[in-house]
C-alpha cells in the first residue's frame, strides 16, 4: 500500500473533519425551510401527487430542463392525497392535486407551522367512458349518479342493451375520485351522504380504467380527458334532464357548457423558494403552451 507524505495525510484528515462538522459541502443536500417543509438544494425540485397531473407535470419538467439545464425536477404520482401529505410532512417542494385541499389537511399544515399556497395551473374535463360497442351515447348527471349508487343496475334502464353495468372508479386517494363523488354522485349537494356502490371496482391508475373499459363491454368509468384513448367511447353529459348533452373538450370547458370540469392545482408549503417560484411562474406563462398538447385546458 502506497504511503502518502505526512502533509498529504494531514490534509486528508482535515477534510474529513470539516465534512463531519458540516463545514464543507459534499454533494447536494436538502435544508429545512423555516416556513414549513423543505427548501430545495440549488439543483433539485421534488414534485409529487395527482396521477391526473403527472404526465403534464413530467412534460413541464422536461421542457423546463431546457430553460434551466442545471436544475433537476423529480416528478412522481401516487394521487392527490399522497402528494399533499408529502408536502405537509416536508418531503416534497410541490404537491400536485386535482382537488382543493381538505380542511383537515390545511389544519395539519398549520400544525406544522405554515399555510399552504395554492396555484391553479390548468383545467381539466372528466370524461365518462364506456366500451365502443355500447349503444348509449349520452347520460344526465342524475343518471350517472343513479348508476354509481346502484339505483340503476342495467344498461337497458338508460337506453342500452339488457346487460349488467360494471362500475369502475379511481381509488379514494385520487383527487379525481373525490371530485367525482362530490360533484357527480352527490350532484354538488354538501348535505348529501351518497357514496360509490360497494361493488365499484377501484382502479389504481388512469391506465387501469382504460384497460378495463377496452376489454369489458359492460363497464362504465371516468377519467381526465387527457387520458382518454381512441378505443374508448366518450359519453355526452347533460347538466339536467332537458338540457343539451355536451361532449368534453377544450372549447366546452372554456365556455362552461360541459358540466364535469375542474381546475388543477399545485401547492407549496408557504411562500415557495426562489427557484420553485421561478418554475411556477414559467408554468403559468410559457408552460401553458404544453397544456392542450396533453389533452388539458390552458388557463389563458
Amino acid at each position: 500500500m502506497q504511503a502518502f507524505p505526512r502533509w498529504v495525510s494531514r490534509f486528508i484528515v482535515g477534510l474529513s473533519l470539516l465534512s463531519l462538522l458540516g463545514l464543507l459541502p459534499v454533494g447536494c443536500s436538502r435544508a429545512s425551510n423555516p416556513q414549513g417543509g423543505v427548501s430545495t438544494s440549488a439543483q433539485v425540485i421534488e414534485n409529487k401527487g395527482s396521477d391526473t397531473l403527472v404526465n403534464l407535470a413530467l412534460a413541464w419538467a422536461e421542457a423546463y430542463a431546457r430553460v434551466q439545464p442545471d436544475l433537476s425536477i423529480s416528478v412522481t404520482g401516487g394521487g392527490s392525497g399522497t402528494g399533499i401529505a408529502a408536502m405537509i410532512n416536508g418531503t416534497v417542494d410541490i404537491a400536485n392535486a386535482s382537488r382543493t385541499m381538505k380542511p383537515e389537511e390545511i389544519a395539519a399544515a398549520g400544525a406544522n407551522g405554515f399555510v399552504p399556497v395554492e396555484f391553479t395551473v390548468a383545467r381539466d374535463a372528466i370524461a365518462v367512458v364506456v366500451h365502443p360497442s355500447n349503444p348509449v351515447d349520452a347520460l344526465t348527471l342524475e343518471q350517472i349518479s343513479a348508476i354509481y349508487t346502484r339505483q340503476v343496475t342495467r344498461w337497458s334502464q338508460v337506453g342500452g342493451q339488457d346487460r349488467p353495468i360494471v362500475l369502475l372508479s379511481r381509488e379514494s386517494n385520487s383527487g379525481t375520485y373525490v371530485y367525482f363523488l362530490e360533484n357527480v354522485i352527490r350532484l354538488g349537494d354538501d348535505e348529501s351522504d351518497l357514496l360509490f356502490s360497494p361493488d365499484t371496482l377501484l382502479m389504481p391508475s388512469s391506465e387501469g380504467i382504460s384497460a378495463e373499459v377496452r376489454q369489458n363491454p359492460n363497464a362504465i368509468g371516468y377519467d381526465g380527458l387527457g387520458y382518454v384513448t381512441p378505443d374508448q367511447k366518450v359519453l355526452a353529459v347533460a347538466r339536467e334532464p332537458g338540457m343539451p348533452y355536451v361532449l368534453p373538450s377544450v372549447e366546452t370547458v372554456n365556455d362552461g357548457s360541459y358540466p364535469i370540469s375542474r381546475p388543477l392545482y399545485m401547492y407549496t408549503s408557504g411562500k415557495p423558494s426562489a427557484q420553485v417560484e421561478a418554475y411556477l411562474d414559467w408554468i403559468l406563462s410559457a408552460g401553458q403552451a404544453l397544456v392542450p398538447e396533453l389533452g388539458f385546458v390552458p388557463l389563458n
